[in-house]
């Protein structure tokens, strides 16, 4: 636990210094040995990209069970602070939430992520403070542990909630809920103009997560060193890689399964690095 603590420390003072927190999102531990191998100063989980792999949609369809102990591989396997994307928390009221994430600080991670999206299209967002009681509920959950580092998102700007013009002003009117409740950083993905990044930098009241996943980033999300320019102190990924995997195993089959050549997996086997790249995901790299 002392180890544990140590690098939930380390995670939390990573959103605090100049430099910008790049965090890749590992759905396996392949991929999360992989992006340690390469210098992720942490890793973060997709819930979607885990529920991925064990054949179920996103949004809660996996059970808990499964999920955490995905999180506990992926802790296992690198040695960097490693965050779990816990969507809404896998429970019915914020006391039960609470125990949830008792579990995955269990499991090792130091950090998740909270979020207000429902995936029903006629309530798209849960009420504001109905997360500010999970955030209160766990962190009294886990305050005997670690501190926990809580990032709470919002998803106005992803669903498109409502009026567009009103989207900016509910969002830092949810931050600041959230802040307020005890969260440690705050998450707006979605595709965010970079007049809007700036301000929602400078005025969600903490840190600003914000992801570059181009399959959701529209208009295209700035680079990473514009990102910092703009005041972002976390960006993340989400299932980005996966998708990016999972699309291009779709044009290796295409190419075997069809005119029977080999040029796409031929095209990244004859890299120098693709040795190292397999030794890092067996842990031997």
């Amino acid at each position: 636990m002392s180890t544990q603590a140590t690098l939930a420390r380390s995670f939390l003072a990573q959103h605090e210094d100049e430099s910008i927190l790049v965090l890749p999102n590992a759905w396996d531990v392949a991929s999360a040995r992989v992006f340690g191998g390469s210098g992720a100063r942490a890793i973060g989980t997709t819930s979607m990209g885990i529920a991925a792999v064990a054949g179920h949609p996103d949004v809660e369809a996996m059970p808990f069970e499964g999920m955490v102990e995905a999180v506990g591989r992926i802790v296992s396997a690198v040695d960097v602070p490693v965050t779990a994307d816990m969507e809404r928390g896998w429970g019915e009221t914020p006391d039960a939430v609470g125990v949830r994430m008792r579990q995955v600080v269990g499991r090792g991670a130091v950090g998740i992520n909270l979020e207000d999206g429902t995936g029903d299209s006629d309530q798209p967002l849960d009420p504001p403070e109905l997360v500010a009681e999970k955030i209160i509920a766990v962190r009294e959950a886990t305050r005997d542990d670690i501190h926990l580092v809580i990032n709470a998102r919002t998803d106005v700007f992803l669903v498109r909630a409502g009026d567009p013009d009103s989207w900016l002003i509910e969002t830092l009117r949810r931050l600041h809920v959230f802040r307020d409740a005890g969260a440690d950083c705050l998450f707006v993905p979605g595709g965010l103009p970079r007049e809007t990044i700036a301000i929602l930098a400078r005025d969600a009241g903490g840190p600003l997560n914000v992801v570059a996943n181009p399959a959701i980033s529209i208009p295209v999300v700035p680079s990473i060193p514009e990102l910092r320019d703009l005041g972002v102190a976390r960006v993340s990924v989400g299932a980005g890689a996966m998708r990016a995997t999972l699309a291009y195993t779709r044009r290796v089959a295409e190419e075997l399964l069809g005119p029977g050549t080999y040029d796409v997996m031929r095209g990244e086997l004859d890299r120098p690095d693709a040795p190292d790249a397999y030794r890092m995901a067996i842990g031997d790299g």
